[in-house]
């Protein structure tokens, strides 16, 4: 099993990060039993609850995403907090440019002449 295989199961069960994030494992224990056990292990019912342990070919995936389900998604959403949102956002932004960050300044080294005895090549 290859860490890119272990990446996308990770992506297809999220429940996994809330056990790392709540400190009960971490990915590398989870890593290790993907790597003995497989995907479809019985281990795995620990982490999941019941009847959700499916193979990456039963997931739904973005390629299998249709418009619809975009559209659902889009008319779910509040538009006021997205909107509140993005002005935090631009806010925060606007304050960092203000303290200079985001600012390349560009610091020349004074000039010093060349000596006259000198040439290129010394």
């Amino acid at each position: 099993m290859s860490k890119e295989n272990f990446k996308s199961f990770a992506r297809i069960h999220p429940e996994l990060a809330n056990f790392v994030n709540t400190n009960q494992t971490n990915w590398q224990k989870l890593y290790e039993l993907y790597d003995i056990y497989g995907e479809n292990s019985t281990v795995w019912n620990e982490y999941f609850p019941k009847n959700t342990i499916t193979t990456v070919n039963q997931t739904k995936t973005l390629s299998n995403t249709t418009v619809g389900d975009f559209v659902n998604t889009f008319k779910n959403m509040d538009l006021e907090t997205v909107q509140k949102g993005i002005t935090n956002i631009q806010k925060t932004i606007g304050i960092l440019q203000d303290m200079g960050f985001g600012k390349e300044e560009v610091v020349k080294a004074p000039y010093e002449p060349r000596p006259m005895y000198k040439y290129f090549e010394d």
